[in-house]
């Protein structure tokens, strides 16, 4: 294997790990979050003035995800037993993890720093997210996902949509 594709191998697999971990945000927020787990959940819904939420135990649970994936992958935990994907696998965990701290909580929550876009897809982040906030209590909802943000014109109609047929209660700024 020559130098270029030993080292472009770990960096796919790594941008690869990162983009699918947007599936499971999605998948776990949407079937976990608003759903079993909703009580860990519920205050990041709720107006609170706390530094840190419930909701924060599952950047743990992210994190736990990445930090076993290093182990499968470390000689040093597996010693002849590991595998060697599992460290990049664990570092695009990570990726992805530093990357939602810093759209969802920073820009989005501006827990970190004060920034309101203006335009452009950080906009359409920010838009998507809060109309997803834009629903009372677990049901319903929309744009479950954190770094893929559909149109916000169709969030909307899919929130009135939800509302219409009795699925979802929204706050009164949307309605």
């Amino acid at each position: 294997m020559s130098f270029l594709s030993a080292a472009l191998v770990p960096a796919l697999i790594v941008l690869a790990s990162a983009a699918a971990m947007e599936f499971v945000a999605w998948a776990s927020h949407k079937y976990i979050m608003h759903g079993f787990g909703w009580a860990w959940h519920r205050d990041h819904h709720e107006p609170h003035n706390n530094l840190l939420e419930k909701n924060d135990l599952y950047a743990l649970v992210g994190a736990a995800i990445s930090i076993s994936m290093f182990a499968v992958g470390s000689p040093l935990v597996m010693g002849p037993e590991a595998w060697e994907p599992g460290t990049w696998i664990g570092l695009g965990v990570l990726l992805y993890g530093v990357i939602y701290t810093l759209i969802h909580d920073g820009l989005v929550h501006q827990r970190y720093f004060k920034w309101v876009p203006k335009r452009g897809y950080a906009k359409r982040l920010v838009q998507a997210h809060r109309l997803h906030h834009a629903t009372i209590g677990k049901e319903g909802g929309v744009s479950f996902g954190f770094v893929v943000a559909r149109d916000p014109a169709v969030l909307k109609r899919e929130l009135r949509q939800q509302r219409e047929q009795g699925i979802a209660v929204l706050r009164e700024a949307v309605e």
